[in-house]
């Protein structure tokens, strides 16, 4: 921090908005925002914002954020006390668990927990402590399916290779938008320049998408596919690189298990056999393949656009099948394996072998949904609480989760939700999932609070290591979220809700340390001992990981000082070849053909003939709206309406629906929603659009901003009972709807 002005201060902090985590310069006086700019000298980021860092300010100053906790009471919210609203949760909570057992209590937790450093770690303490297999997270409906193709073929969840975009000279994108996102599963802030100086520097950037998206608009090539054929163009590829003895493992070759049998499920997928249901020519197919593997430095890239469909996990796996058949896999210029500072499971123990993952330790109670990742899909929730029996759902805690609004038939939920017995929020809003809780616990701003990316520097574009202090105090009276985290951890486990948390807090690091540095724990734990929460926990992490100081062992490692020392970050260098390294597989080999996903090549088989006449939907990423609850943010909700269902002028003529007139969009299910029309040749004929977190038109919640342009909900046409078998993960794309002119 550095004075500028008389009163004015200048603060350096990492955007928790996005996953593109850029460094943000924030001018404060008076203890109010004054600007917010990129920061120029940020290592990861280089000064690039988008709108949503800017509406950090209108994040911070909201009025409809809550400050204060609220129990209902009679129906309605009042607000109380902090200790007023844990005693309640101590009043009501552990009665349901002695009397129905610990899967009667379900958590939820939504994508903004990612962004929050005290929310990531501490929220793994509480749901261990509650022990319910009923976990559900906002991953089960957006990237789960590649989460679990990269445990099976590189032994960890987080083991995902992203585009070495610095150094590609052709890069294959399918279903992603990262002009839009910055990325997803791939940290990649300013995408458009470095877009820009991959093709100056004659590299080629091809984008595979139902819609001509903002990143398929700057590419040199774009061509339409059928919602839900990503498989097929995938499998077409896979099949031309054997059909044309392209295939090239490079110096991965002693590293792979699994070709042959990769061969042996693609050969009935040649490009003049699945073009028709991908809607690819198999011309094109046949050439994206060789440019593929005749190019030295190239990527695919795959995103929630592959994900979110009914083959996703088989389409994250062929992804990597592609880069790794074609010699890209771990090589500069193609998809590469960041080395996080912290916290990276493949960067801890032995390295190049390990236990690989399972799936299936268990299943949800009524549809048998297995679980994956210790988590079962968030479809199955509403049939949980609604179904009598053993293990029946009683209670909720949801954590920054709104899954009424991003789950697939949110009114389902939302008069589930009704039924439950007792619902706990931690959240910053009174939304459309909160609005259903008995006790809502209101988060910090983010400007209140301390951060370090727990996840995202595995997945990020350049090797780095950023830490944000708070720029103001968290509110007298309020808790920091760990402790919130920790207090529920206190009531849960019976210790009661005046219990010391910090005290707590210091068992449970203590038990780490224990387990991780054996005879030196004592030593460690006296080394960390001027931190608490989060900070403590960072510290050991950075100490003990690749950069680190060993404690003493490697002087001029990392410390959580260091990293706190340096506010533009520390750049730890471009991404560098990690296999055998990274492999956490028993077999110590990439697994390219894992059994689970070969078996599930038949029913892609089964399903290539399937008509696919009909208006099909698919959501989209927009800038301005990555989450719900930005909306509500005058900055980002500005200007023309952004909720609006596009689609191609032949099909406007075809179904009479007119330019900025309504249209009845309609699922299966027998729900429907209306949505202005915008005409747009930038969708392929028969496919609609709509962006996703829409919806804010309920009743008792408290967006004023979001209610004046409330939206329709896509997810509420989609069917709940459709996920993809393997990982679970929602089928939220490529859904048939009927869309006709509303009245």
């Amino acid at each position: 921090m550095a004075a500028t002005a008389p009163d004015e201060t200048v603060h350096h902090r990492i955007c928790p908005l996005c996953e593109a985590c850029c460094g943000l310069e924030i001018r404060m006086q008076g203890g109010t925002v004054q600007s917010i700019r990129g920061h120029d000298a940020d290592v990861f980021s280089a000064g690039y914002i988008c709108p949503k860092g800017v509406a950090l300010k209108d994040l911070h100053e909201d009025p409809d954020r809550l400050r204060t906790p609220l129990i209902k009471r009679d129906g309605r919210f009042v607000e109380a006390s902090w200790d007023e609203a844990f005693a309640e949760i101590e009043r009501r909570l552990p009665p349901i668990l002695a009397a129905h057992g610990k899967d009667a209590v379900a958590t939820t937790i939504g994508n903004p927990s990612a962004h929050k450093f005290g929310l990531l770690l501490y929220g793994t303490r509480l749901l261990k402590a509650i022990g319910s297999h009923n976990i559900f997270t906002a991953s089960t409906l957006d990237q789960m399916p590649k989460q679990l193709s990269s445990a099976l073929m590189f032994g960890h969840w987080l083991s995902i290779p992203v585009p070495d975009i610095a150094r590609c000279d052709f890069l294959l994108m399918l279903g992603a938008n990262p002009l839009a996102s910055n990325g997803s599963l791939w940290t990649v802030p300013d995408f458009r320049g470095k877009a820009k100086a991959m093709r100056a520097r004659g590299g080629r950037l091809v984008v595979i998408d139902p819609r001509r998206s903002e990143t398929a608009a700057i590419a040199d090539e774009h061509h339409f596919i059928r919602p839900g054929g990503d498989a097929f163009l995938l499998l077409g590829m896979v099949h031309t690189l054997f059909d044309e003895n392209l295939v090239r493992l490079g110096r991965l070759a002693e590293h792979v298990v699994g070709v042959d049998a990769v061969r042996s499920a693609v050969q009935d997928f040649a490009p003049e056999r699945v073009a028709e249901r991908c809607g690819i020519d198999a011309a094109t197919i046949r050439a994206l393949a060789r440019t593929l593997a005749s190019t030295e430095r190239a990527a695919v890239y795959g995103r929630i656009g592959t994900c979110v469909q009914a083959f996703g996990t088989l389409n994250s796996w062929l992804v990597d099948v592609l880069n790794v058949l074609t010699g890209h896999l771990d090589a500069p210029g193609g998809a590469m394996f960041p080395k996080a500072a912290a916290f990276a499971a493949n960067t801890a123990g032995p390295a190049g072998s390990g236990r690989g993952v399972v799936t299936g330790r268990w299943t949800s109670r009524v549809s048998g949904a297995p679980e994956v990742y210790g988590e079962l899909p968030m479809n199955c929730l509403a049939e949980e609480i609604e179904t009598a029996g053993d293990g029946q759902v009683k209670a909720l805690i949801t954590i920054a989760s709104n899954p009424v609004l991003s789950a697939p038939n949110g009114p389902r939920l939302a008069a589930a939700l009704d039924r439950l017995e007792f619902m706990v929020s931690m959240d910053i809003y009174l939304n459309e999932t909160s609005r259903h809780a008995d006790v809502i616990l209101p988060g910090v701003s983010p400007l209140q609070d301390t951060h370090y990316d727990v996840a995202f520097p595995m997945l990020s574009w350049r090797n780095h290591a950023r830490y944000s202090p708070a720029i103001e105090a968290v509110p007298p009276g309020q808790l920091p979220e760990w402790q919130t985290l920790m207090r529920l951890v206190a009531i849960v486990q019976g210790k009661g809700a005046q219990a010391d948390v910090l005290a707590l807090d210091d068992d449970y690091i203590a038990a780490d340390v224990q387990r991780q540095a054996g005879p030196q724990a004592d030593a460690v734990l006296q080394a960390l001992a001027p931190r608490r929460g989060p900070e403590r926990l960072l510290d050991l992490s950075l100490r003990s990981g690749p950069y680190g100081d060993g404690f003493g062992a490697k002087p001029d490692g990392l410390t959580l000082a260091k990293v706190m020392a340096a506010p533009a970050g520390i750049d730890l260098g471009a991404l560098q070849p990690r296999v055998p390294e990274l492999l956490r597989t028993p077999s110590g080999k990439i697994e390219l053909a894992p059994a689970m996903l070969v078996a599930d090549v038949q029913r892609a088989a089964a399903d290539l003939q399937r008509p696919v006449d009909g208006m099909v939907i698919v959501g989209r990423r927009q800038v301005r709206s990555n989450n719900s609850w930005m909306h509500n943010l005058p900055l980002l909700a500005k200007g023309p309406a952004r909720c609006t269902a596009l689609v191609h002028p032949i099909d406007a003529q075809r179904l009479g629906l007119r330019d900025g007139a309504l249209a009845r969009i309609s699922g299966h299910t027998g729900a429907s929603i209306e949505a202005p029309v915008e005409v747009s040749d930038e969708m392929m004929p028969g496919v609609v659009s709509l962006p996703h977190g829409w919806g804010h038109d309920l009743p008792q919640t408290r967006l004023g901003v979001a209610r004046e342009r409330p939206g329709a909900n896509l997810n509420a046409v989609l069917d709940e009972a459709r996920w993809d078998p393997l990982s679970g993960n929602a089928v939220l794309g490529g859904v048939a709807v009927q869309v006709a002119p509303a009245g």
